[in-house]
């Protein structure tokens, strides 16, 4: 027994000797001292040893686990200690070293003109309200002044979820559902997205964004309706900026005008991009036609509003000189991340 008991310490101090990690220590120390190990294994062949041998191999054995038990103790030590340098240099860090950019997000174009707008209206005492982009007919159009038979739809040729249901044309349909929940006065913008069947080029898309404008009070007039956008436009595009309307037709708002932008590029004097005219039409307005007032509730003797819509593509194109829509939907960081 006593070869046994010195073969184990000598086998135990040689393999403590190669061990580099924490795992195989612990599995070392299961192996000759745990419940199964090899120094239980001999210690249980004590019964079989005389009264005189007994105690003699007794201390032996408790010596043996001693100096085994230490010798795994100082290794252990020693091997967490090196772990802990080695993990402080792996993660050390050079303050000297420059610090590393991270790259921060920025407004889409579109986003950032729409706060821009949104701002001027909110300074002009208007709210902003939204509404759904899937539409009964009758909001889209029949509340509109353009019933089933109207030529007007043919010019907004949309996307029919059902003979009745249509993915909205224009803003115009949360001016309708206003009008029929509010009193007057009101005085709303309606941004959001909208859809007509057009073919993708430059200058159009079958979904784009519009901001429609509702104020309807006592005595308001075209002089309004001038004021308000002639402040938009000097707010986007400089104090030196003018505007302009000329007659139109539009089915719910009598009288209707286009309002032309002064040429942006040229200053009004002409140039390839106004087709030398000085101006580049904008956006449509009007006073809001007396039966589209009726219609919501509203008494065209006692009433008056203005409307109008313009396109946020349209006046973001402007705001940066882009000359091509489809880049604002393409997600190129190229051309994003020059704003």
């Amino acid at each position: 027994m006593k070869e046994q008991l010195e073969k184990i310490l000598q086998n135990a101090t040689k393999e403590l000797e190669g061990i580099s990690d924490l795992k195989a220590m612990e599995d070392l120390r299961i192996r000759f001292l745990g419940k199964k190990g090899e120094l239980t294994a001999i210690l249980k062949q004590m019964g079989g040893l005389s009264p005189e041998e007994r105690p003699v191999m007794g201390q032996l054995a408790n010596s043996v686990r001693s100096r085994i038990e230490q010798t795994i103790a100082e290794k252990t030590e020693r091997l967490r200690k090196e772990a802990a340098a080695a993990k402080l240099a792996a993660e050390k860090i050079d303050v000297t070293l420059p610090g590393k950019e991270m790259p921060i997000g920025r407004a889409h174009p579109l986003n950032a003109v729409l706060a821009e707008v949104e701002e001027v209206f909110l300074g002009m005492g208007f709210d902003i309200v939204d509404g759904p982009e899937v539409e009964t007919d009758h909001y889209c159009f029949e509340a509109l002044n353009m019933p089933k038979s109207h030529p007007a739809r043919d010019t907004q040729d949309t996307f029919y979820i059902s003979d009745n249901v249509v993915l909205r044309t224009q803003t115009s349909s949360v001016q309708i559902r206003t009008m029929e929940q509010r009193k007057p006065p009101i005085r709303i913008i309606s941004p959001g997205r909208v859809y007509r069947s057009d073919a993708v080029d430059a200058t159009h898309s079958p979904l784009f964004h519009q901001i429609e404008g509702l104020v309807i009070d006592k005595g308001i007039t075209l002089a309004d309706l001038y004021g308000t956008l002639d402040m938009l436009m000097k707010k986007l595009y400089g104090k030196d900026t003018q505007i302009r309307l000329r007659p139109h037709h539009f089915p719910y708002t009598e009288p209707s005008a286009e309002v032309d932008l002064m040429c942006f590029n040229c200053g009004g004097k002409g140039c390839s991009m106004c087709k030398n005219e000085g101006y580049v039409e904008l956006l449509g307005a009007g006073m809001v036609h007396p039966k589209v007032l009726e219609r919501c509730g509203i008494d065209p003797e006692v009433y008056s509003g203005f409307a109008f819509g313009i396109g946020l593509e349209r006046i973001t194109m402007g705001r940066y000189g882009i000359n091509d829509m489809r880049l604002l939907y393409e997600n190129d960081m190229r051309f994003l991340g020059q704003f």
